[in-house]
């Protein structure tokens, strides 16, 4: 079987090491060493001056939302995860779908500005498949109406722009460690911000609001992580160029026998350092990416229809007239990629893609 994606598991004894100082300790979560040590090493790694590592890429977003006491609407893509436009729904806020552009798959930001009204408080952007948004368009719409940025590079960790992490930019910058990740820590997340005002109350949010034990600063959740999550972290950090470097190699490699195939793919941002987090093509037609997939799982090969459907086609929002997003979600898929992925893995993917197309 050929997944789409596998979890980066490193030397089973990396792991291990740490496992005797969380016994020795006995302490297993609320800010521990490892946690902290983490921390340290992501704000070193990403050259940021803010980071907490969280409970996962969710509550990242969710605490992003409140820490900027945002109301009313939220302009945002339809093309991305789920979690994008359920946690404006879940903090009460409305999300409002603008359309993406139809060469980076990114929110569109000519379609943003059209899009603001006297209730707008923000703009969410998704780094899509880790290529980034076009951010300095974005801050100027934002600075021009005096509106917060959030951007959800829950797929963009090691992508630069400009030279600088992606994470360095908006008000808050989150992040997905989810085992499906380029980097992960299993289950886990991240908020990044410039601020340190900002990071100190997002600090008191992901701890209850705790301010000491008896005292409380802030409204707050569990968002925090355990040392066993922070431990996978820091093995995998530690693999994290490697990582990289495969998935360049694989990606190139697909680019070579995939070179005759009908499709589209995202147009890398000319200002960006990509990380080769996903392979992603767009098919002709839904028909024939449909014929593609169920030949492809024939033969126990599973892409996936990433992102599909829209999210305006969520039960919980309103519609929204979106013709590019809706013919890329109904051609898109994400073929095979992951750090064990074989040249050989790889060449049966082509061969059946390209045999569905010519027949």
């Amino acid at each position: 079987m050929i997944p789409v994606t596998k979890p980066f598991l490193p030397p089973q004894h990396e792991y291990e090491k740490y496992l005797d100082g969380i016994w020795q300790r006995n302490w297993l979560t609320n800010n521990g060493p490892l946690v902290n040590e983490l921390e340290l090493k992501l704000k070193e790694y990403l050259k940021v001056n803010h980071l907490l590592f969280l409970t996962n890429g969710t509550i990242a977003i969710q605490i992003a939302i409140k820490a900027l006491d945002l109301t009313g609407e939220i302009i945002t893509t339809p093309f991305s995860y789920v979690a994008t436009t359920s946690s404006i729904v879940w903090e009460g806020c409305k999300p409002v779908f603008v359309d993406i552009d139809k060469n980076t798959l990114n929110i569109d930001p000519k379609k943003v500005e059209a899009a603001i009204t006297a209730n707008t408080s923000a703009i969410l952007a998704t780094h899509v498949y880790g290529n980034p948004c076009d951010i300095d368009a974005l801050q100027a719409i934002a600075q021009k109406h005096k509106l917060k940025v959030i951007y959800d590079a829950a797929h963009a960790f090691g992508t630069l722009y400009k030279g600088k992490s992606v994470f360095e930019f908006g008000d808050v910058s989150t992040a997905s460690f989810h085992a499906t990740k380029l980097f992960h820590t299993i289950e886990g997340g991240g908020v990044v911000t410039n601020s340190a005002a900002l990071l100190k109350r997002m600090a008191y949010m992901r701890n209850f609001g705790h301010d000491g034990p008896e005292k409380f600063a802030e409204v707050g959740i569990n968002g925090k992580n355990s040392e066993y999550h922070a431990a996978m972290g820091l093995v995998n950090l530690s693999h994290i160029e490697a990582i990289r470097q495969a998935r360049k190699v694989q990606s190139e490699y697909y680019d070579k026998v995939l070179k005759n195939l009908k499709c589209q793919k995202p147009a890398i941002a000319k200002e960006a350092t990509f990380n080769y987090a996903y392979y992603a093509v767009v098919l002709p037609t839904e028909e024939t990416t449909l014929r593609m997939v169920e030949e492809l799982n024939r033969n126990l090969i599973y892409p996936r229809r990433y992102f599909f459907p829209s999210l305006d086609e969520l039960p919980y929002v309103e519609r929204a007239e979106l013709p590019i997003t809706r013919s890329v979600c109904n051609r898109v898929l994400c073929l095979p990629l992951y750090h064990t992925l074989t040249f050989e893995e790889i060449d049966f993917v082509a061969r059946i893609m390209l045999r569905v197309q010519n027949n």
